[in-house]
């Protein structure tokens, strides 16, 4: 069974991608140092304004050692984007950042190797990745991050803050941390490394036919992640062990990749069942449906949601809900239900754009909203969850005492809905 590290669980809160334009963009023309429209139909009324800023800034600014293009050009177009309001989801990446964030979706990425969250304008260590750089340096559960290499982060976006921490392997970064329960900060240097990437992974729960399976991220091969892992199951059950149910942990996913979404619950979902919808712009409807031959489609399943469930996260959890495919345990979920596309700019730079909403099997729209669970059991982002590493080596009553209980109320929920001792086929 996979004993492999599972990914930064938002390590950027990931939306879902549609994966078949990126497109390059181009305005106007030049004139002196300026981008223009082509022609006044082009440029919205009031968009003048803008360019008289700009030249009186270029003509008469008093330090024009400090005035850097490129920086203007971005920031105008954040404060564009921050007008729509909608937060962490639309975004613009420089080059930089857009090469950083497309790695984390593609089997690795370099950094210190921590699971973050931000919380009540606080940036937050939800827990270090078994054998990260972060866990070898002291950085705990729990961590608020105060500075990044000495620059206070208050007011930053996520986005940013992560790409400061973020960086090239056997490179440092000193986080200013403020411990649990503690009242002065510290100082604690990381150095990074290249973090490998295992989105799905699974566990049998001991002194249980029960197994855990946690999705973290919907990356580029998910889909044939998930199908290794229920065939290892399957496995089990040839040699004697047979699994009953599955605990999925969908908490703190941040979303991903649209295609493998669908291939994740077409694996749990009949073949034809409506996965989601999605309606764009103009109001037209297009719907996704569970197809070919899924290998989890009759076994019992308990899902675990919380405020860190996104995107493609949340097309799961509102897939499985809806279609009577599972009892749903946690919080509600972010409800950053906007599928996203990105959009390659002529000097590398991304915009990620939404361009449509999507909506449960039952159109319920999720953006701004989130899905509800079933059964809602709250907890503070700093409690340590049950995950597959903490499973290979504890006891179930060590498991329970541990105080994750939106996991302890998932595994009551999963022995009610098997009554405890069934064995159900994984493969259909």
């Amino acid at each position: 069974m996979s004993k492999k590290t599972p990914v930064l669980r938002r390590l950027l809160v990931i939306a879902v991608f549609v994966l078949s334009i990126s497109g390059a963009f181009t305005v106007g023309t030049v004139t002196g140092m300026t981008v223009r429209p082509a022609s006044a139909a082009d440029e919205p009324a009031g968009f003048g304004v803008f360019w008289e800023v700009w030249d009186l800034v270029n003509r008469h600014f008093v330090d024009q050692d400090l005035i850097d293009p490129t920086k203007m050009t971005y920031g105008a177009i954040n404060g564009m984007l921050a007008t729509l309001g909608d937060e962490n989801h639309t975004v613009f990446f420089s080059p930089e950042e857009a090469e950083q964030q497309a790695s984390s979706l593609e089997g690795s990425f370099e950094g210190i190797g921590a699971f973050v969250g931000q919380e009540e304008g606080e940036f937050r260590i939800i827990a270090p990745i078994h054998g990260s750089p972060a866990e070898a340096a002291g950085i705990l559960a729990g961590d608020v991050v105060l500075k990044v290499d000495g620059e206070d982060i208050t007011g930053l976006p996520e986005w940013e803050i992560i790409s400061r921490i973020r960086g090239p392997a056997d490179t440092q970064v000193t986080l200013t941390v403020l411990h649990p329960e503690e009242t002065e900060p510290v100082d604690i240097t990381v150095t990074r490394g290249t973090i490998e990437i295992d989105s799905v992974t699974w566990q049998r729960i001991p002194d249980t036919d029960f197994a855990y399976l946690q999705i973290s991220q919907f990356a580029a091969d998910t889909g044939n992640e998930l199908q290794a892992a229920l065939r290892e199951i399957q496995a089990e059950a040839d040699k004697g062990a047979p699994v009953a149910g599955i605990l999925l942990d969908l908490r703190n996913n941040p979303g991903g990749y649209l295609a493998q979404a669908l291939r994740v619950n077409s694996q749990f979902l009949e073949r034809g069942a409506v996965i989601l919808h999605e309606r764009d712009a103009e109001g037209q409807l297009r719907t996704y449906k569970s197809v070919g031959s899924g290998l989890g489609r009759t076994i019992p399943i308990i899902v675990m949601i919380n405020e860190g469930t996104a995107s493609a996260g949340e097309i799961t959890a509102g897939a499985l809900q809806e279609n009577g495919r599972a009892r749903l345990v946690g919080e509600t979920t972010t409800g950053t239900g906007t599928v996203l596309q990105p959009f390659t700019l002529s000097d590398g730079s991304v915009l990620r754009l939404g361009v449509t909403n999507w909506l449960t099997p039952k159109e319920n729209l999720i953006k701004n909203v989130g899905v509800k669970p079933d059964l809602e059991v709250t907890q503070e982002a700093s409690v340590e969850m049950v995950d597959s590493f903490t499973l290979e080596d504890a006891t179930l009553q060590e498991l329970l005492d541990q105080g994750d209980l939106q996991f302890n109320t998932a595994l009551d929920e999963l022995r009610i809905l098997t009554g405890a001792a069934e064995t159900v086929e994984v493969v259909q």
